[in-house]
């Protein structure tokens, strides 16, 4: 994918389903959910204007962010341009199909995830394909936003 193609996904979408947000763990000091890295890039997304839709089974219902934590892609109401997914490589295949199901425009595997399954199913239904890249550095990058690179840590 060149960076004319990444280029275009951002400047054609709105909402990010994000499928790997931590929440909160009982106990946990709250300033460690701010330093996780899908939530560094949550809060990063919706600092530049995009609505961000946490996912994560085990936290429906709270809220991170300002947004309520969905169980899963299915449970979501409207329309989403980009299933963003922070979770390992060999669970990509089922979410690059619940992706294909909702009609999401594009698949965005996290850096360091990738899966030939799931760029096939992404083929296979015309749905843009970015693997092992991490969509805040790609945005700043195309876009030379020149925040911090973990802003939420200089509190």
């Amino acid at each position: 994918m060149t960076d004319d193609q990444i280029k275009k996904i951002f400047e054609k979408s709105k909402t990010i389903a994000m499928i790997g947000v931590s929440s909160e763990k009982k106990g946990e000091d709250p300033k460690n959910l701010k330093r996780k890295p899908a939530n560094i890039v949550m809060k990063y997304m919706q600092d530049f204007g995009y609505k961000v839709i946490p996912i994560n089974p085990f936290a429906a219902g709270e809220k991170i962010n300002g947004e309520i934590v969905v169980e899963s892609l299915e449970k979501i109401s409207g329309p989403i341009d980009i299933v963003d997914i922070f979770r390992p490589s060999k669970e990509t295949p089922g979410f690059a199909e619940q992706a294909a199901k909702i009609g999401a425009k594009a698949i965005w595997l996290q850096y360091g995830i990738q899966h030939e399954q799931a760029k096939k199913i992404a083929e296979d239904f015309k749905i843009a394909y970015v693997e092992n890249k991490c969509i805040k550095q790609e945005y700043q990058k195309l876009f030379k936003k020149s925040n911090p690179v973990f802003p939420v840590l200089k509190n």
